[in-house]
């Protein structure tokens, strides 16, 4: 069972490595004109062709009124957190890294792995979650009042693939360590009692200077 939910784990906290880092070239936001965007695109289309242009082509922008008037509200490009994103797009990109590494050495029954505040999928999972959680809630602003910014499907494949990072670490670091609460728990008690079971056996003795006390 234990060996079950550790494969299991790692193949999840794997595959949500990979995706998190393909989700980064995937579209994040949506862009569209405001109504005052296209507003100020005409006034800018009729300023150059008064100034530069006939009245053929002084005409032919008076008739695109109506379409531009018809754009507003609908999208027009999509921007991948790689294009929209100077730092976050590099820091998913690494955090991606570490957990595809990580649950792949845990596959291959690598479960000691080395790290020094934790269990590395486990916090990989917990930062990617952070970083795109804030993206969510804290958008790149676009120009103000002539575009609109809406969030579209690669943003919520990277929080899908950062959970699964997070589930997939946990899981599989319960079944890597399934004594590991009762191991902290008597390494407390032997630090604080200054006694173990071993010491009083390896000492020449040890086993006569416990009978004396008892008595």
């Amino acid at each position: 069972m234990a060996e079950d939910r550790l494969r299991y784990g790692s193949l999840i906290a794997a595959l949500g490595a990979a995706l998190l880092a393909v989700s980064v070239f995937l579209p994040w936001y949506a862009l569209s004109f405001t109504a005052s965007g296209i507003a100020y695109t005409q006034q800018q289309l009729e300023s150059v062709a008064a100034q530069f242009g006939n009245g053929a082509l002084q005409s032919q922008v008076n008739n695109l009124h109506a379409g531009f008037a018809g754009l507003a509200g609908h999208q027009f490009t999509t921007l991948s957190a790689h294009q929209a994103l100077k730092y976050t797009n590099l820091v998913l990109l690494i955090l991606a890294t570490i957990a595809l590494i990580a649950s792949l050495l845990r596959l291959a029954g690598v479960t000691e792995l080395p790290s020094s505040g934790g269990d590395p999928l486990v916090i990989a999972g917990m930062l990617a979650t952070v970083c795109v959680l804030f993206r969510i809630v804290d958008p790149p602003a676009p120009a103000e009042g002539l575009l609109s910014l809406s969030l579209s499907s690669g943003i919520w494949v990277a929080l899908a693939s950062s959970v699964a990072i997070l589930a997939g670490g946990l899981w599989s670091g319960r079944a890597s360590h399934p004594g590991g609460s009762g191991r902290a728990q008597a390494d407390v008690w032997e630090g604080l009692s200054g006694w173990t079971p071993d010491a009083g056996a390896g000492e020449p003795g040890g086993a006569e200077l416990g009978g004396a006390e008892l008595k």
